[in-house]
């Protein structure tokens, strides 16, 4: 991995920060679920290439265990562009982490793209989409998908309390897209306050501010449990980054 320089011109930069320090008990597998295979190649690889061959992306920042020696990973070709920075005991301080390793060497109005490792089968599309519809935006946000079902809000007991408003739930995808500095702050103010962070939106929103919604595709499923593996190479053929045959 490289060392990144200081950032040069007025237009905000973009990066990518992938936490990749979980542990995926959910997967039930022998290794944390951004190691395993689909086709030749782990997961956190085929992520990783989405954000290294796009051409607007200034680096991505890769945070990663203590435990893990990114030497012995299967990482893609980086051209100067991949940096490594430390996990910490929850997803939160893995971002924040790499947040901080961020802030020495980038501007604090330079725009991070927080992506799941575990999500391999963003459209590159998708990424087009987010940087061009927020990148003047005062606040930022994310990729999420409007929902299909209806939705109940349970009571905390195995009952229906109500339904809610379909038109207006949303699922939450990544990446999601902030100024670096905003994020910063967000992240590390709703971590101290004992806030629930769950994502870097509802970080954003702990601040008192109001992210937008961009639509993204349903193929940028995140691989939780073992079933979401077929699925998710069937994506990957249809989009040709993965080598088989695909039938629509």
């Amino acid at each position: 991995m490289a060392d990144i320089g200081s950032t040069s011109g007025r237009d905000p930069a973009f990066w990518a920060l992938i936490p990749a320090a979980g542990i995926g008990r959910r997967m039930g597998s022998d290794r944390p679920k951004q190691y395993l295979t689909l086709g030749s190649r782990t997961i956190l690889s085929h992520t990783l290439s989405i954000f290294l061959e796009h051409p607007r992306i200034r680096g991505v920042v890769l945070v990663l265990g203590p435990d893990i020696d990114p030497d012995a990973l299967d990482l893609p070709l980086a051209g100067g562009r991949l940096f490594r920075a430390a996990g910490g005991a929850e997803r939160v301080d893995s971002v924040q982490n790499g947040l901080e390793f961020l802030a020495e060497r980038a501007h604090s109005d330079d725009w991070v793209l927080v992506h799941d490792a575990a999500r391999p089968c963003l459209p590159l599309e998708d990424v087009d989409r987010l940087l061009r519809e927020l990148r003047d935006d005062p606040v930022g946000g994310l990729l999420a998908s409007p929902s299909s079902d209806t939705i109940k809000w349970s009571d905390g007991a195995g009952h229906v309390e109500r339904t809610l408003d379909r038109e207006r739930v949303w699922r939450a995808l990544t990446p999601q897209m902030f100024r670096l500095g905003m994020l910063r702050e967000a992240n590390a103010c709703a971590r101290d306050a004992g806030h629930p962070v769950t994502d870097e939106a509802s970080a954003i929103e702990f601040l008192g501010q109001a992210p937008r919604l961009i639509e993204g595709s349903a193929m940028n499923i995140k691989i939780t449990r073992a079933e979401d593996l077929e699925l998710a190479r069937l994506y990957l053929m249809q989009q040709g980054r993965l080598e088989g045959r695909f039938s629509a």
